[in-house]
């Protein structure tokens, strides 16, 4: 039985060619760059449409909003259609909602409105495109833990890479034109609809996909029996996004403002703590190889780096090296989380319900995307330190979580 089940593996394995990895890592890094890109750009949008400084953070989580809602039903109907009838009427959306920002902020004398419509149009397309891959990964790879743990780290380091650029990407096309970022969000998307058309081959499914109501019946069934691992692994996603976001929203606004650091020079240097969260994600998703004390290990080292570190990073607002050096151990911290959140959840979860708990998860993190930017700008005037320094503890609190609910021997219990 064990050797059919390995042919099964190398057939499956084979299938999945270079090209069908770019085309998944292209997702999760255009949807990361359609969010990111517009961070360091936010002043110079509340100069041009003369908005305040909530405003042009509602920019970045009515993005966000709409994909909290929206991402579960994503889920469903790609256990239920199919992986790729999904992502790209998902990729289309992102497209046209870059279209719609980008022309109102071209030919508009009042565009915000209309940019926030875009925005939303922009979150539906993530909503059904890059939550998607993780069940995909699993899919394609079936049952073989550690390539589905090195996979997922590189879709994984896509992610983050994205997030790298996008400071560099977003105030160099803003120099040359404001409201060039949203033109060019379209832009990737469409490159990104080509490589999926083409080059992702989903597994062909010869079980009729389960009826809404046992779907609904075995998803609950789900969350009684695996609930207290899961809502962990939830409540670590809202939080690490919400952290990240906030810190990067403060960073654009703590450079412009304290440090005279503007365009694609403020750009560079948001991008440094950024680069080691790639960094950081890319070798955690090489380490973990499927194993789950592994991965609890990871989470609970990584949260507590993130923690001691979050409470200095208020204190050292006005010297930049220092503020560099604390902002990326930060983000060392969540690039390796990242990819171990993925890869607990995926390989632990069966393929008929993977779509929808995956997306859970990923509805978790835009929580936290969409809250770190308005939470950030109502705060860094005047309770900058004290709110770093509560985030420290409720990091320490979320540890205490992992510990007595992320059992380190879950996958041989569950087997």
């Amino acid at each position: 039985m064990r050797s059919v089940r390995m042919e099964g593996h190398e057939k499956q394995n084979k299938d999945v060619s270079v090209w069908c990895l770019i085309s998944m890592a292209s997702i999760p890094l255009v949807m990361t760059l359609g969010n990111s890109m517009l961070i360091p750009v936010l002043p110079i949008f509340e100069e041009k449409v003369g908005i305040s400084s909530f405003q042009s953070s509602m920019v970045i989580t009515s993005y966000s909003v709409a994909s909290i809602f929206l991402i579960p039903i994503a889920g469903y109907l790609s256990d239920r259609f199919g992986r790729k009838m999904v992502i790209l009427p998902s990729l289309i959306l992102a497209l046209i909602g870059g279209l719609i920002a980008g022309y109102a902020s071209w030919k508009m004398e009042t565009p915000y409105t209309w940019i926030i419509i875009g925005r939303v149009l922009q979150g539906i397309g993530a909503s059904g495109a890059s939550p998607i891959i993780l069940p995909l990964v699993g899919d394609l790879y079936k049952d073989d833990d550690e390539k589905t743990s090195s996979c997922l780290g590189i879709i994984e380091t896509s992610n983050t890479f994205g997030k790298v650029l996008s400071p560099i990407l977003g105030s160099l096309f803003a120099a040359f034109i404001w409201f060039l970022p949203f033109f060019s969000i379209s832009f990737f998307s469409l490159i990104s609809i080509v490589l999926v058309f083409f080059f992702i081959k989903v597994p062909k499914e010869k079980d009729e996909p389960k009826k809404f109501k046992d779907f609904w019946h075995d998803t609950k069934k789900i969350f009684k029996k695996e609930g207290k691992w899961l809502y962990t692994v939830f409540l670590i996603g809202v939080f690490v996004m919400l952290v990240l976001f906030g810190v990067l929203f403060f960073l654009s606004d703590n450079l412009e403002k304290i440090h005279d650091l503007h365009g694609i020079k403020k750009g560079l240097v948001i991008a440094i703590p950024l680069f080691f969260l790639c960094v950081s994600s890319y070798v955690a998703g090489k380490k973990i190889k499927g194993e789950l004390p592994i991965m609890k290990k990871i989470i609970m080292i990584s949260l507590a780096v993130l923690s001691i570190s979050l409470v200095f990073v208020g204190f050292t607002k006005n010297r930049v090296v220092l503020l560099l050096v604390i902002t990326s151990l930060v983000g060392i911290a969540i690039g390796a989380l990242l990819p171990t959140l993925d890869a607990i959840i995926t390989q632990n979860i069966e393929k008929e319900q993977r779509g929808t708990i995956t997306s859970f998860y990923m509805s978790s993190r835009f929580i936290g995307v969409a809250a770190g930017p308005p939470v950030m700008s109502l705060v860094m005037k005047n309770h900058i330190n004290m709110t770093y320094i509560i985030s420290g503890i409720i990091g320490i609190g979320i540890v205490l979580i992992v510990m007595k609910f992320i059992s380190s021997d879950k996958k041989e219990a569950a087997a």
